[in-house]
């Protein structure tokens, strides 16, 4: 039973699904949802609005991946909701096809979520939760929710699916930097005035983000503007492993198999895997080399270095104001110090620590590291008197592999928590996603021994089939 007040709003819901956090992944839910007949659920974001990355959003930007990665085309491709919807809807479909790029820009895909959103009354912005916990006796969570114009919510859900997604990453080194002396790309176009001001920037750590600030900054050097540095301790400034048959770990087939295998080999192999979610596009990486070439017909311009196999293992402020970084040459082990003024972080990202969780300590499976324990369809592992279920959305790389961040593999694995919630196939998944066969071949069938020579039956035996002395040892086996 709702309870309203007297403005209209209720203050006490009741919903079959409440979603925690409104990002690509847990709209692509509400996207798959809104199609399936007597589901009640709700998206919650504390933020104001659905904004994608809008401290990297630089003008031109490509999505790394097919637009065929949108909110639900690999799963129901006749949805109201895809990205070609999307275009007819705003008359692109024709200048889109002739631009024959299967890649968005970042601001065109950000414009479709928003699209997206605009048609889904199931997403809630500015509906922070405060606490889930579990009620025994009406077995149900309870979700206590701090709405933008300062009321507070009490949400009833039979299940909660948690999308917050991740929070920026800084080493100790660099996190014992004063702020202003250091910004974290996922912050870098909000701080553009420090950013201009600064004579000499040095971004530590590469992968794409850090490639792109890196380009930003050349573009600017070879404007006039300061020095730049760039630093990483990869081997090299790494391209993503973007070939075919690499990408297939990115594929329902994959993560099958990658979740079946024990912990310590998953952590392994993710960490040996950094080159498909870490690395630099290729296409980046050939802009950075054209702006450094071009640097060449140019003087007076200032100081570039770009330094691989190196880390910092610390960082002060000296007595001028300049950023003291101790670094360590990886190949040589031999260190050396690099001063800059502004230290430009990409260092990635980890995994949100949700405190409205904490009502739930004891109820909650956790692994050696701190980690949900999630099963294979994304629902994560609670204590026996628990009856609800809990899922989890790009909070499982550690469990289901590589393809935990990518937005190709989101319809997937909404569509497999949402035939779980409904305990029916409401989405016919794919079965046949990859090449590749990552598993040990099956046990071949034995070779049947050779027939041995038939003994005449007598003429007062009845002659029974075979298979009719076999039934009830079957019929036994079914039945156990």
């Amino acid at each position: 039973m709702n309870v309203v007040t007297p403005d209209s709003s209720p203050l006490h819901t009741e919903h079959d699904v409440v979603a925690i956090g409104c990002g690509p992944f847990n709209l692509g839910l509400a996207a798959l949802a809104s199609t399936v007949k007597g589901l009640d659920l709700v998206v919650l974001e504390s933020r104001p609005e659905l904004r994608w990355h809008p401290g990297l959003m630089f003008d031109e930007a490509l999505l790394q991946l097919s637009f065929l990665a949108d909110l639900v085309t690999l799963v129901d491709p006749t949805h109201p909701l895809s990205f070609l919807a999307y275009l007819k809807d705003k008359d692109r479909l024709y200048p889109f096809y002739i631009r024959e790029r299967f890649h968005p820009t970042r601001r065109e895909y950000e414009d479709y979520l928003r699209w997206a959103v605009a048609q889904l009354p199931s997403v809630r912005f500015s509906h922070q939760v405060e606490s889930v916990d579990w009620d025994a006796e009406r077995q149900r969570f309870i979700l206590k929710v701090l709405r933008g114009d300062g009321r507070r919510l009490q949400m009833t859900a039979r299940d909660v699916v948690i999308g917050i997604g991740t929070e920026p990453s800084l080493p100790k080194a660099l996190a014992s930097l004063p702020a202003s002396k250091r910004v974290h790309t996922g912050e870098y176009l909000h701080r553009q005035p420090e950013v201009e001001a600064a004579r000499h920037v040095t971004v530590v750590g590469s992968g794409q983000s850090g490639a792109e600030v890196a380009l930003h900054l050349l573009q600017r050097n070879l404007a006039g503007g300061g020095a730049v540095s760039w630093l990483t301790r990869t081997v090299s400034f790494a391209p993503l492993d973007y070939t075919k048959l690499t990408l297939e770990m990115t594929t329902p087939a994959y993560v099958k198999y990658f979740h079946a295998l024990p912990q310590p080999t998953k952590d392994r192999l993710v960490a040996e895997q950094w080159r498909h979610y870490k690395g630099i596009s290729t296409e980046t990486l050939e802009q950075v080399h054209d702006l450094l070439y071009r640097r060449e017909l140019e003087q007076g311009l200032a100081d570039v270095e770009l330094r691989c196999g190196v880390a910092v293992d610390d960082a002060s402020v000296d007595g001028s104001g300049k950023v003291v970084l101790r670094c360590r040459h990886l190949d040589t082990g031999a260190t050396f110090e690099h001063s800059t003024e502004l230290v430009v972080a990409a260092t990635g990202y980890k995994q949100r620590s949700p405190v409205f969780l904490r009502p739930m300590d004891g109820l909650m499976r956790w692994d050696e590291q701190g980690r949900y324990k999630v099963r294979l369809d994304y629902s994560v592992e609670l204590a026996p008197e628990v009856s609800g279920r809990m899922f989890v959305t790009h909070a499982d790389l550690h469990s289901h592999g590589v393809a935990a961040p990518d937005l190709g593999v989101s319809g997937f694995r909404n569509a497999t928590i949402l035939n779980t919630i409904m305990g029916r196939e409401v989405f016919r998944l794919p079965q046949r996603t990859a090449f590749s066969r990552f598993g040990v071949p099956e046990t071949p069938a034995r070779a049947r021994p050779q027939a041995q020579p038939q003994t005449p039956v007598p003429a007062d035996v009845p002659v029974v089939p075979d298979g009719a002395l076999r039934a009830p040892a079957a019929r036994a086996s079914e039945a156990s």
